[in-house]
């Protein structure tokens, strides 16, 4: 049971992650293949490069990446019904989580959710070329992920604690 957790976890975290990417890359390609003016492509650098270090770097491989592995390897070594089921919410901390893990999971997911609302505003190219840093932001995220797990799993060590109650 705990590998079938595991995976469910990973594969479910990588699907909410790459539907994000998804629904996004087409409006982002949409901007780039766009006549854009010289502001445009100054945001467009500006904005990737934040969103490269602020959501990749230091929101995905400092923090969510490393703690979500862990979360991966301990449903992995502790299988539990409950958690295997919600597999991919309980890797991501929204239960069975030290408190701050679980308030900053909650407290992210609204503060995108009103972001999301809000960007739907921007007119074009504006949309597009948030779009396409987010892209970048969220498949940094995915890669480092991924490499993270992989650690969890098939290393010897890993350093990185799961956050869970317990821990």
């Amino acid at each position: 049971m705990g590998k079938i957790g595991a995976l469910w976890g990973f594969l479910g975290v990588n699907a909410l992650l790459g539907y994000a990417v998804y629904r996004l890359a087409p409006r982002a390609m949409e901007a780039l293949e766009s006549e854009l003016e010289t502001k445009h492509w100054v945001f467009l650098v500006i904005f990737a490069i934040f969103m490269l270090v602020a959501e990749g770097y230091r929101g995905f491989q400092k923090k969510f990446s490393p703690r979500t592995a862990a979360r991966v390897k301990y449903l992995h070594d502790n299988p539990n019904p409950l958690h295997v089921l919600l597999a991919p919410f309980f890797c991501m901390g929204y239960f069975f989580a030290k408190r701050k893990t679980q308030i900053t999971a909650i407290c992210l997911t609204v503060g995108i959710i009103l972001l999301v609302i809000l960007i739907r505003y921007l007119p074009f190219p504006w949309r597009g070329l948030v779009d396409f840093g987010v892209v970048l932001g969220l498949s940094y995220g995915i890669l480092s992920f991924v490499i993270f797990t992989a650690k969890a799993l098939f290393g010897e060590n890993y350093p990185h604690s799961p956050e869970t109650p317990e821990s």
